[in-house]
């Protein structure tokens, strides 16, 4: 039996150890699944990791020290479509290196130390650039015809030849970069056989003489880029040279990178491509040496419908900046870029301009810029991001002479506004506003005729319900402020795209939410939302119109209380009758009515009133006696012998001899009550046997009913047994009411009965026989007192043994 309990809980050990053996390796292998991108850039690797990813499809190694590439560093990654190699020391590529690499799309082997290539590249590749190598010629170029879906080719050489491109004519490329080195051979008419849209040409600045390649250049594709152009191009002969480039170029998009030049060069290069095939012009890192003078310019008969300029390096100190403004002012384009370029200022066109859309991002403008300017008046869109202008009113005042504008993106300022005049163009549809100081006051300041309204990254709280000139509003972005509600849409009637994301909304109200009912698009994500019930109504409009709230349900997370925070709203639940007050009231309010008067009718039912009344004064009684039983027995009157003196009516004797006294008397001995019939002495007055009684007695009883109050003598008895009370101070009195008495029926000069009766708290006698026990009890509590040592002490004898 033991070596069977053993061999169990072995086997049962072994299949443990072999289940985790089993989930270890299907978890590493779910994470190289996940795993399809392996950057290892910027890590001084030297050779090529081997433990990586057989899935892996993008791999980075860049910027490593890797020199030698092994032929089956990369034969595991069948699936591999990108490889990043740039930036190291790789000096050979194996014929065989991509043999199972089929699905290789991108090589970068850039910025290594190859010098030659065997063996060809995988037929699916698009893009393959090993410029800045040591390559001494193009004969590279033999082992790519073969590569016939190959769209960006770099190359660079020392010695350019026809013989090396016919390999490659066939190709239909898209781009082309070419690096010269310092000291290279050329042939003439070498670039011509590149099949391509565009050419990029790194011009390095110790270049000699590149003119035969320029010239090749700009007939080679209709889009140019020269990287690289300094003083060397335009040492001999400047006006020759440049001209002869541009007559036969047959170039319409041209960008010059890394230019080093001379103002006046500038001009003359820039006014010999104004009238040349040039359509777009793209001037990239500038910097401008000599003098900068005012030269005449020819703004007539040109092809140019864009110009941009980009990161301007002004080398001179001292110079009119007018002079440089006014040669991009007075341009007759369409389309004007200016950005990085240190701008403090535009001047206005000389005349009536063509602009249509300038663009000065990134300067350091201000407020002053284009005022009282009426020549702008086929501007259509004006960006002036990231400046430094401050008012909102200046800015309106700038378009007021503008009458074609309808696109103005002034964000990333420093844009704030108070109670200023405010004038904009009527043609004005979209404004940016975003990343300034707005307050909600800015809606007094806005143009009227206006459909898109980006408000991004201010500190507006609320949109202000006086706000009616806005009808026409169809977007309105208000992401990234400090709005605790959603907007009041009263007054946008056709806005159809919302977007408030993160704000401090905690759940929109009511109102909001049934003013933006006809809003088409609302994006609310991103805010601190507490989940309770005011939100159902808001979770219900995604559910009865999917597709409304742009980002659910993604981006609507609970925050507050704690025990919901974290989860999304699409999975919130809130029961009905928690938040449905129609439905709380019946199902929680009505019971609760119905028990109150379920409990009310039981108490009236079985007179609990007047138990608890009862049960209250026994309590009371109870605690009288306890409080006199613990006094000195010498605070009674020695001349007590009896527990109480009772007073009726003859009608009521019947009552108290067979009821009253038995239930009293007889159930304790020590009780003794002082009748008149058995405890009158003989020969006295009846006046001085009543006084005689109440003397010698703890207590008085007065049995009260309608006959009592048509006795004579009883009015005597009580009479004097209030004047007890009054005069020793003593609460002799106890107040039996047999049957009830309407006040109409006491005469009036029984007044002491009914203050009595008004004043102090009386024994009703019950008919029904389950309360008698109480009334019994209640009434013994209340003349219950040991009388023992009065009558041992003073030997007092009864009424009947004094007589």
């Amino acid at each position: 039996m033991i070596v069977q309990q053993r061999r169990q809980r072995f086997l049962t050990v072994l299949q443990i150890f072999f289940i985790c053996i089993f989930a270890h390796s299907l978890g590493a292998h779910l994470h190289i699944i996940e795993s399809h991108t392996a950057n290892l850039s910027h890590q001084s690797l030297s050779t090529v990791p081997t433990n990586l990813s057989s899935l892996t499809t993008i791999l980075d190694i860049s910027f490593n020290i890797i020199e030698t590439l092994e032929k089956n560093d990369f034969d595991y990654m069948a699936e591999l479509k990108v490889l990043n190699a740039s930036h190291n020391r790789v000096q050979y590529l194996h014929s065989d290196i991509f043999q199972f690499n089929t699905q290789l799309e991108h090589i970068d082997f850039t910025h290594n130390q190859l010098r030659n290539i065997s063996g060809t590249f995988p037929q699916n590749l698009r893009h393959l650039d090993i410029s800045f190598n040591n390559f001494k010629t193009t004969s590279v170029c033999r082992r790519f015809g073969n590569l016939f879906l190959l769209e960006y080719l770099g190359l660079g050489a020392s010695q350019i030849t026809k013989s090396d491109f016919e390999y490659i004519f066939h190709l239909q490329l898209k781009e082309v970069f070419l690096e010269l080195k310092s000291s290279f051979q050329y042939e003439n008419g070498s670039l011509l056989l590149l099949n391509t849209k565009k050419l990029r040409l790194y011009l390095p600045s110790n270049i000699k003489e590149p003119y035969l390649v320029l010239l090749d250049a700009v007939n080679t594709s209709t889009i140019l880029e020269l990287w690289g152009i300094a003083e060397w191009s335009i040492l001999t002969d400047p006006d020759k040279y440049i001209s002869s480039l541009v007559k036969n170029s047959k170039v319409i998009e041209l960008e010059l990178r890394n230019i080093n030049i001379q103002w006046k060069n500038v001009v003359l290069a820039l006014q010999y491509i104004w009238h040349s095939s040039v359509e777009v012009l793209r001037l990239n890192e500038v910097r401008l040496n000599g003098n900068i003078n005012e030269y005449p310019f020819n703004y007539t008969n040109t092809l140019m419908k864009a110009v941009s300029v980009q990161e301007v390096n002004v080398g001179v100190f001292k110079f009119d900046q007018s002079v440089v403004y006014r040669l991009f002012s007075d341009m007759n384009i369409k389309r004007l870029s200016m950005n990085f370029a240190s701008l403090l200022f535009m001047v206005c066109p000389s005349q009536s301009s063509t602009f249509q859309n300038i663009d000065f991002s990134n300067n350091a403008l201000t407020d002053d810029l284009f005022q009282d300017c009426h020549t702008l008046i086929h501007l259509q869109m004006l960006t002036l991001r990231q400046n430094k202008i401050e008012k909102l009113s200046k800015v309106s005042f700038m378009t007021k002479n503008m009458p074609s504008l309808k696109d103005l993106d002034v964000s990333h300022n420093l844009i704030s506004y108070g109670d200023e005049q405010c004038n904009w163009s009527q043609s004005v549809l979209k404004l940016n506003l975003a990343f300034n100081s707005l307050t909600a006051s800015v809606f007094k300041c806005l143009p009227k005729n206006i459909k898109t309204l980006i408000l991004q990254n201010n500190e507006i709280t609320n949109i202000p319900n006086d706000i009616t000139y806005l009808d026409g509003l169809e977007d309105l972005n208000l992401s990234f402020n400090r709005l605790v509600d959603l907007v009041d849409c009263t007054n946008l009637s056709s806005l159809s795209l919302l977007n408030v994301v993160a704000n401090q909304i905690l759940y929109p109200s009511l109102e909001s939410i049934q003013s933006c009912s006809k809003v088409k698009h609302i994006n609310a994500g991103h805010n601190p939302y507490q989940c309770n019930c005011e939100l159902r109504m808001f979770i219900n409009q995604e559910k009865d119109s999917p597709g409304r709230l742009i980002g659910w349900p993604e981006t609507y997370i609970c925050k507050y209380p704690d025990d919901v925070k974290g989860k999304m709203l699409k999975y919130l639940y809130l029961p009905e009758i928690t938040c449905n007050v129609f439905i709380l009231v019946p199902v929680i309010i009505f019971p609760i009515i119905f028990t109150i008067a379920l409990i009310f009718g039981l108490c009236k039912y079985f007179d609990a009133p007047w138990f608890l009344k009862m049960i209250c004064q026994y309590t009371r009684t109870r605690h009288r006696r306890i409080r006199v039983k613990n006094k000195d027995y010498q605070s009674l009157p020695q001349d007590v012998t009896f527990n109480a003196f009772i007073s009726y009516s003859e009608h009521d004797a019947s009552w108290v001899k067979n009821i009253f006294l038995p239930n009293i008397e007889r159930s304790d001995d020590h009780i003794r009550i002082c009748q008149h019939e058995r405890d009158f002495i003989p020969g006295k007055s009846i006046v001085e046997n009543i006084i005689n009684c109440i003397e010698k007695s703890y207590k008085s009883i007065f049995i009260l009913s309608p006959n009592f109050v048509q006795s004579e003598w009883c009015h005597y008895e009580l009479y004097f047994a209030h004047h007890k009370l009054f005069t020793e101070n003593n609460d002799n009195l106890i107040l039996v009411l047999l049957e009830p008495i309407p006040q109409y029926l006491i005469p009036s000069k029984y007044y002491k009965l009914k203050t009595l009766m008004a004043k102090r708290t009386y024994l009703e006698w019950p008919k029904e026989k389950s309360k008698h026990s109480l009334f019994w009890a209640n009434l013994r509590a209340a003349i219950n007192v040991d009388l023992s040592h009065s009558e041992n002490e003073n030997n007092v004898p009864s009424l009947s043994e004094s007589s």
